[in-house]
């Protein structure tokens, strides 16, 4: 496993605790946080955000996500040091499923492939099994594993459902599940991948389709195993669900639970920037004694905060303990993050290499030369220079994916639970990336006049009818309904907003040249109560860990952003799809097409990875005329 290296990202990400992971000659599921190899100075770094060290903990602390009674630590996966003299630390895993099929050689029957055990194939290497003739055939993980909603994994007992009628009743005899011996073997009869052509035999006679295992209740009850956390580790909670039949390399095997913030500068002087640093070590001290242990046992503490005395340093952290607790703990990130970036200010942040936030506010005669009637709804644009986002893996689901930590966490339309990343986690891995991105804050006034239209209401109540109807069916199917998705994301408002940021990255990305993956948005339509100004904007940001996410190219489209946006809209008013795409109407859609309005791959759809609301909430009916509907347009 020593030769096989992911980036850090895809560890907070597609291939975290829980994650199967296909190598050339098997497959893989990566353990738990137990298992990294997280010892020896300059194994990991700490990554300081308290912010989302808060969120986390007020949201999971009654989860068994996380554990403890303080916020966890964030830090980053095992550092790999580049020295080849000393072994890198790893992220382990082990090897699953534990049943493969074996590739045909010359003389064996066509189509038809033995199963067999991982410990029957020959050791050391176990890569191929040696038959009966003694003839040895190489040897690929089956594709199909069993898993359930609250994030189980297990092997399929092949054995067992194959000796087993369509009812779920045993046979007799030697033909009880776990009593025959016999090999086993798929067997395919098309060319095709349909489950329906694939059957599993043994030789004494049982057998049964692929598509047969996707009936509910075929597979048997789940047992709760977690396999990535322990070999025989089981959910202490009784698991109430039967399997479900998972394709190993398929997209809902595993959805990463990911909570992201972007960094907002707090530090007014240079020793709170320093304690910026150090926060996680520093925050719990509550006495002058307390600060001089930490500089006594702790050099990055002692480092940074050399020069200070103990009661100064004191005093300022019980000053920053104190205004975080009053304003950040019921705060939601993107309401801060909205504030500050829409204040006004020339100058956002500070100007320097290491800053965390640098961005300023452009006069409207840099992006509107023209006072055009057409950006009349654009109330400021904020070229953000710098900024940092900070993203913590807090768990996973299966089949269906979850919310993210900042959307009421389980408060959900999906029948899925969050899987912890450990056996009692205390730290959570985290990644923090650098780029920039442009903010474009809507006019409050522009709103107003826009949400009082009629054609608009009219538009707000067919798209609302279908979030009503999309409840209703999960409801029908035994899921809980986010009150997020049927009030805040049904706001006509922000099915704009998000259509607009969707427009845009597509039209950014072919003007700048950064690939539209590499693209990210964040959606702010804060709350409000009768009477209040509508707060509305959008952030179109790319963060790495290269040079991919800060080589300007986003900021220098400000400078032309009026001709940029001009051409989005304009190539929103035809898909490729229309006229099926403008007339279509979410109350006689199915599933989540129920979400959204004009809006298809042809048009508003873009990367999932770009999007943080699966695609759903998109109209294009309300930021341009479509061939479709006329009237509701905001531009």
């Amino acid at each position: 496993m020593a030769e096989n290296t992911i980036r850090m990202s895809q560890l907070v990400g597609t291939f975290g605790p829980g994650a199967m992971l296909d190598l050339p000659d098997r497959s893989v599921l990566v353990l738990g946080l137990d298992h990294w190899e997280m010892q020896g100075k300059g194994a990991f770094q700490k990554i300081e955000e308290p912010r989302l060290q808060r969120l986390l903990h007020l949201r999971l602390r009654d989860d068994d996500r996380i554990v403890g009674d303080k916020p966890p630590d964030l830090r980053t996966p095992p550092i790999d040091k580049g020295d080849h003299r000393s072994p890198s630390p790893a992220v382990r895993a082990t090897v699953f499923p534990r049943w493969f099929a074996c590739d045909a050689i010359a003389g064996d029957a066509r189509n038809r492939r033995r199963l067999v055990r991982f410990q029957d194939l020959e050791a050391p290497k176990r890569a191929v099994h040696v038959g009966p003739d003694g003839k040895k055939r190489k040897a690929s993980p089956i594709r199909f594993v069993g898993g359930c909603e609250n994030g189980h994994l297990q092997d399929i007992d092949w054995r067992r459902v194959v000796h087993q009628n369509v009812k779920g009743e045993e046979t007799d005899a030697a033909d009880k599940p776990g009593a025959c011996r016999k090999p086993i073997w798929l067997e395919d009869s098309g060319t095709s991948a349909d489950p329906r052509d694939t059957r599993v035999i043994c030789e004494c006679g049982a057998s049964l389709s692929l598509e047969e295992l996707f009936q509910p209740g075929r597979l048997g009850a789940c047992f709760g195993e977690r396999p990535w956390i322990a070999p025989n580790d089981r959910d202490p909670t009784a698991c109430d669900k039967t399997l479900r039949l998972l394709t190993r390399s398929a997209t809902n095997t595993y959805f990463p639970q990911i909570a992201r913030v972007i960094s907002l500068p707090q530090a007014v002087d240079a020793l709170a920037r320093n304690l910026e640093v150090v926060w996680t070590d520093i925050s719990e001290c509550k006495t002058v004694e307390d600060v001089k242990q930490a500089k006594k046992f702790n050099s990055l503490v002692r480092a940074n905060l050399q020069g200070y005395s103990d009661e100064e340093i004191l005093a300022r952290i019980l000053s920053i303990a104190s205004g975080a607790a009053r304003t950040d703990e019921a705060e939601d990130p993107k309401m801060a993050e909205y504030q500050l970036l829409a204040n006004g200010q020339a100058l956002i942040g500070v100007n320097s290499p290491d800053a965390h936030l640098h961005a300023e506010t452009l006069p409207r005669a840099v992006w509107d030369p023209d006072v055009d009637p057409e950006l009349a709804g654009i109330g400021a644009i904020v070229a953000v220079h710098r900024l940092r986002e900070v993203g913590c893996l807090y768990g996973f689901t299966r089949f269906e994916p979850a919310p993210l930590a900042s959307d009421d966490l389980e408060d959900v339309g999906l029948a899925v639970r969050g899987a912890p990343l450990g056996q009692s986690p205390d730290w959570l891995p985290a990644v923090e990336q650098f780029g920039e991105g442009i903010f474009v804050q809507l006019s409050s006034d522009a709103l107003s006049k826009w949400l009082s239209r009629p054609a608009v209401l009219q538009r707000a109540q067919q798209l609302q009818r279908g979030v009503k109807k999309w409840a209703e069916a999960k409801r029908t199917e035994g899921s809980s309904v986010s009150q997020t998705q049927m009030t805040e994301r049904a706001r006509p408002e922000y099915i704009m907003a998000h259509s607009l940021s969707h427009a845009l990255m597509s039209e950014v990305a072919l003007d700048c040249g950064y690939p539209a993956s590499a693209l990210k948005e964040r959606i702010y339509v804060l709350p409000r109560s009768l009477g209040d100004a509508i707060r509305c904007g959008l952030l179109v940001y790319t963060a790495s860990a290269g040079n991919q996410g800060t080589l300007g190219g986003l900021v220098e489209v400000t400078h032309r952003f009026g001709r940029i946006l001009k051409s989005a809209l304009e190539r929103a008013r035809l898909c490729s799809s229309d006229p099926v795409c403008a007339d279509h109407n979410p109350v006689h859609a199915q599933a989540d097409r129920m979400l959204h309005g004009a809006a298809c791959h042809g048009c508003l759809l873009i990367s999932e990875t770009s999007c943080e609301a699966r695609n759903v909430s998109l109209d294009r009916a309300l930021l341009v005329d479509t061939v479709g509907s006329v009237g509701a347009s905001f531009f």
